[in-house]
C-alpha cells in the first residue's frame, strides 16, 4: 500500500476509465493476487456441489458408510480452505481500495497545492469539497470489483464445463441465460451515470452555498438578506433531493435486478433439472449438483450487475477528479531574480509603497480595497507591482512565494499537534516557504531548513501573545489541535495564525487584519511585541485599530483604493479628517470591549 510520503505517480487524465485503469496498474501485483484469490475461492465454491453429488451418489448406498465419511471429510477440508481464501481475498481487496483512496487523495492534494491561489478562481469550493468527501471514496470502492470480477468470469467458465458433463441442455440454458441477465443491467448503468453526474454537480453547488452561508451569515443578517439567501438554499436543496430520488430509483432497480433476476433464473434451471431427474436422464446427486452450480452462479451474476453499478459510479467520480487535475496553474514566466537585498514593494495601482525593514499599515473604510492591494503585492492577482524596481510577475513564482508570506484570517489550521501547526510545511500559509530558523539568511535560502526549534516557536508564540493558549492546553505544544482549530476560540485561532506566520520568519510579511478578533488589552500587547519580533524585516498589515496603528512606522490611508494620505498615525489623526473619523469609530468600539 502506498506510503504517506511516497510519490503517487503520474495519473492518466485522458478520462474517467483511464484514471481507474491507472489506479489498477499502480498496484497490478496486488490486483492480480486479489483476482487469483477470488477465482480460487469461487471455483472451490462451485466444487462443493460436485463433492456433494459424489457423496450422495456414491455414499448413500447400504454398506458404503466409509465412502460417505470420506466425501464428508473432503467437503469439510474444502470449506475450511475456502474460508481462509475468503479472508485473504477480502484483505487483499481492502488493501487495493485503501491504496486507491490514498493515491487519489495524494494526487488531488498535490495538484491543489500546485494550483495554489489559482484554485479558488478555477474551481468552486463545493466542487473541491465534493471530490474530497465523496468522489475519492467512490473511486476507491469501485476498484474492489477487480478481484471478484475476474473470479466471476473464471467460475462461470468452470461451472459451464461441469454442467456440460451433466446435461448439454442445462449447460446451454446457463451459458445463454447468464450473459442475458447481465446485459439487462446495461441500459440502467448508462442511465445511472447520467443522473449520478447531474447529482454530483448539484451537490457541489449546494456545498458551496453552505460554505457561503456559514462564512457570511452575520453579514447577511445585518443586511437583511438572510431570508433571501435561505430561500435560494431551500430551492437548491429541494432540487438536489429530487435528483437524489432519481439516482435512488435507478440504483434500486439495478439492485432489484441483481437479486431478483438471478433468483428467477435459479428457479428455472432447477425446474428443468428436476424434470430431467424425474425422466431418469440425470441422477439425484446430479440434480443436487445442478442446483448447487446455479446457486453458486447467482453470486457472480448478481456481482456482474453490482459491478456495473459500482464501475458506473466510479467512472463518474473519476471524471470529476480528472477535470480538477486538468486545471492548469497560473503560468510562471518569471526569469529575473528578486532583489538581493531588502527592497521596497510598490503597487502603482493604489500608490502604496512599502519601505524595507519597516512596519507599514494600510487603512481604508472598505476592507476590500486593502485586501486588493495585499493580493497584488503578494502576487495573488494580476498587477504591475514591483519589488526593488523589478516587476513581481517577472520574478519566478517559487522565489516570490519563498520570500513573501501572505497570512490572512481565513488560512487553514490543519489537524495536528500545536507545534506541527506552528512549524509545519509551507502549505499551511498562503504562499510561505518552509519554516525558518535564523534571521541572518534570506528566506529563499532557507527553503530546505529544518523545522524551527521549540525556542523559536516559543518566541513566535510570545510575540503573538499566545502564551496563555499553550499553557491552557493539557500537553502544551504537544497538544492536538482539531481541523480548522475548532477546539479554540476565534481570538485564539487568530493568534495561532499570527504565531505561525511569525514562526515562518519571512523576508516580507503581509498580514490581513491580524488582530481583528482580539480584545483591546491583547491587541495592545501584540502591537507592542510585533515591532520587536519583526525588527529589521519588512511588514505590511491591514487594520483600523488605533492601538496597532500607533506602533507603525508608516500608515497609508486609502480612499476608493488609492492612497489619499501617508504619515504616522498621529500625523494623520491631526491632518486627515476622514482618517480621524474612521479610526475614532474603531476606538469607540474598543472602549465598548473594555
Amino acid at each position: 500500500m502506498i506510503d504517506a510520503y511516497e510519490d503517487p505517480g503520474t495519473p492518466d487524465c485522458r478520462g474517467g476509465r483511464h484514471f481507474l485503469w491507472w489506479l489498477v496498474k499502480c498496484q497490478w501485483g496486488r490486483c492480480l493476487a486479489g483476482a487469483l484469490l477470488a477465482s480460487v475461492w469461487m471455483v472451490l465454491m462451485a466444487a462443493a456441489p460436485y463433492l456433494m453429488s459424489r457423496a450422495i451418489d456414491d455414499g448413500l448406498v447400504p454398506g458404503r458408510l466409509g465412502v460417505l465419511a470420506w466425501w464428508t471429510v473432503v467437503l469439510f477440508v474444502v470449506g475450511a480452505v475456502n474460508a481462509w481464501l475468503s479472508i485473504m481475498r477480502h484483505r487483499t481487496m481492502t488493501r487495493v481500495r485503501l491504496d486507491a483512496n490514498f493515491r487519489t487523495v495524494k494526487v488531488v492534494v498535490g495538484h491543489a497545492v500546485r494550483l495554489g491561489a489559482a484554485l479558488p478562481r478555477r474551481a468552486g469550493a463545493g466542487e473541491v469539497v465534493t471530490i474530497g468527501v465523496g468522489d475519492v471514496l467512490t473511486i476507491a470502492q469501485s476498484l474492489t470489483v477487480v478481484g471478484p470480477g475476474a473470479g466471476a468470469v473464471v467460475v462461470y467458465a468452470v461451472v459451464a464445463g461441469l454442467l456440460l458433463s451433466v446435461s448439454t441442455q442445462l449447460a446451454a440454458v446457463v451459458l445463454l441465460g447468464v450473459p442475458l441477465i447481465a446485459l439487462c443491467a446495461g441500459p440502467l448503468s448508462v442511465r445511472l451515470q447520467g443522473v449520478e453526474t447531474e447529482y454530483r454537480q448539484r451537490q457541489g453547488v449546494l456545498t458551496a452555498r453552505i460554505g457561503d452561508l456559514a462564512g457570511g451569515l452575520r453579514v447577511l443578517n445585518g443586511l437583511g438578506g438572510k431570508g433571501l439567501f435561505a430561500d435560494a438554499f431551500r430551492r437548491d436543496s429541494q432540487r438536489l433531493r429530487a435528483q437524489g430520488y432519481r439516482v435512488g430509483s435507478v440504483a434500486s432497480w439495478m439492485q432489484a435486478f441483481g437479486v431478483g433476476l438471478p433468483t428467477l433464473f435459479l428457479a428455472l434451471v432447477t425446474w428443468l433439472a428436476a424434470r430431467l431427474a424425474a425422466q431418469g436422464d440425470i441422477s439425484v446427486g446430479e440434480l443436487v449438483a445442478v442446483y448447487g452450480y446455479v446457486a453458486v452462479l447467482v453470486g457472480p451474476v448478481a456481482f456482474f450487475i453490482q459491478m456495473t453499478y459500482e464501475l458506473g459510479r466510479g467512472v463518474v467520480a473519476a471524471r470529476r477528479v480528472v477535470r480538477l487535475l486538468g486545471l492548469e496553474p497560473e503560468p510562471d514566466e518569471g526569469t529575473q531574480p528578486g532583489p538581493a537585498e531588502p527592497s521596497a514593494l510598490h503597487d502603482p495601482t493604489s500608490g502604496v509603497r512599502v519601505l524595507p525593514g519597516r512596519l507599514t499599515a494600510l487603512v481604508s473604510a472598505r476592507p476590500a480595497d486593502t485586501e486588493a492591494v495585499m493580493d497584488r503585492l503578494g502576487r495573488y492577482a494580476p498587477s504591475q507591482a514591483t519589488w526593488g524596481g523589478t516587476r513581481l510577475d517577472a520574478i519566478p513564482l517559487a522565489e516570490v512565494r519563498s520570500r513573501i508570506l501572505m497570512a490572512d484570517n481565513e488560512s487553514h489550521l490543519f489537524a495536528a499537534t500545536l507545534s506541527e501547526v506552528l512549524g509545519g510545511p509551507a502549505f499551511a500559509f498562503r504562499g510561505a516557504g518552509n519554516c525558518a530558523t535564523s534571521h541572518d539568511e534570506p528566506a529563499h535560502a532557507r527553503q530546505q531548513s529544518e523545522a524551527p526549534s521549540e525556542a523559536h516557536l516559543t518566541q513566535a508564540i510570545h510575540a503573538a501573545a499566545a502564551d496563555d493558549i499553550v499553557q491552557g492546553l493539557p500537553e502544551g505544544l504537544a497538544s492536538l489541535v482539531t481541523a480548522e482549530g475548532r477546539s479554540l476560540s476565534g481570538g485564539q485561532r487568530q493568534r495561532i495564525r499570527l504565531a505561525r506566520a511569525l514562526a515562518a520568519d519571512p523576508e516580507v510579511l503581509l498580514a490581513v487584519e491580524p488582530t481583528s478578533a482580539l480584545d483591546a488589552h491583547t491587541e495592545s500587547t501584540v502591537a507592542a511585541r510585533l515591532r520587536e519580533a519583526r525588527e529589521g524585516r519588512t511588514t505590511l498589515l491591514t487594520t483600523t485599530s488605533p492601538l496597532v496603528l500607533d506602533r507603525m512606522d508608516a500608515v497609508h490611508y486609502l480612499v476608493d483604493g488609492k492612497v489619499a494620505a501617508t504619515g504616522t498615525h498621529r500625523e494623520l489623526l491631526a491632518q486627515v479628517p476622514g482618517y480621524q473619523a474612521l479610526v475614532a469609530r474603531d476606538n469607540d468600539a474598543e472602549e465598548v470591549v473594555r
